[in-house]
């Protein structure tokens, strides 16, 4: 009787190292464990950043740059990267598996290595003062009402003339808005929460039968009088220090 249990005891303690050797393998996935990088195969309307959705275990990106890539991987603006010019005019298609479910921020570690491995990206960083959107609360307060699904997945969704967004901080739209603008753009508004908000830009142009059109020269004034109109959010242009992300070489992706 002493012999089977002493045996019980240790195969039961076989199986729980066993199984915390797998929980921590799979808290420790840093790299994807198959991953296809295709030229686009479409277009995403509205969307220079093309798509991206997170399933369990599976990032799916459709029509990005290399550029939309640092900017999801690493948590940067736009303005932010210093790097050549195809980075950000190339679009590819690229399903990436991880082994199981992995979270989001376990997904931004492997995009990098896939980045490093399949892109040979390698960068440093610098400050620099640039030009930049603060954005603040105007006057009047905030008018953006708290996400009613706050836990839910950030949602956007671009139009001709504006954007819905859901369950969404002003940090993250501020990072969207770097885009268009062209310039960094930094949150001061003390809104830490996420929220739900529709910004339609027809009021505010000059001619409400045409569609916002980021290459004219007023589509900065026009985003400005939308966020403090809409939103009770003031934007002003400032000089800041910046972190660059410079990019000392990227090639064009490895075969799959």
């Amino acid at each position: 009787m002493k012999r089977v249990l002493v045996w019980t005891f240790h195969r039961y303690a076989t199986t729980l190292i066993l199984a915390c050797l797998a929980l921590t393998a799979k808290a420790q996935q840093t790299a994807f464990s198959v991953a296809t990088i295709r030229p686009s195969s479409s277009e995403v309307k509205f969307e220079h950043d093309g798509k991206t959705d997170l399933i369990p275990g599976t990032l799916r990106m459709q029509d990005v740059s290399v550029q939309t890539c640092i900017k999801w991987a690493y948590g940067v603006q736009p303005s932010q990267i210093s790097a050549p010019g195809w980075t950000d005019t190339e679009k590819f298609d690229i399903v990436a598996k991880s082994d199981g479910p992995a979270t989001e921020d376990q997904m931004k570690l492997m995009m990098q290595n896939l980045l490093a491995e399949r892109f040979k990206l390698s960068f440093h960083h610098q400050s620099k003062e640039l030009k930049a959107f603060v954005l603040t609360v105007a006057k009047g307060g905030a008018k953006v009402h708290p996400a009613a699904e706050p836990d839910a997945k950030p949602f956007r969704q671009n139009s001709a003339n504006g954007s819905i967004v859901r369950s969404t901080t002003i940090q993250d739209f501020g990072d969207f808005l770097s885009g268009p603008l062209q310039m960094p753009v930094v949150n001061e508004t003390g809104l830490s929460g996420k929220y739900d908000f529709v910004l339609d830009f027809t009021p505010y142009l000059s001619d409400s039968g045409h569609n916002m059109d980021v290459t004219k020269l007023d589509s900065t004034g026009i985003i400005k009088s939308a966020l403090e109109q809409e939103l009770g959010i003031k934007m002003e242009l400032r000089k800041t220090q910046v972190d660059m992300m410079v990019v000392d070489h990227v090639e064009k992706p490895s075969e799959n």
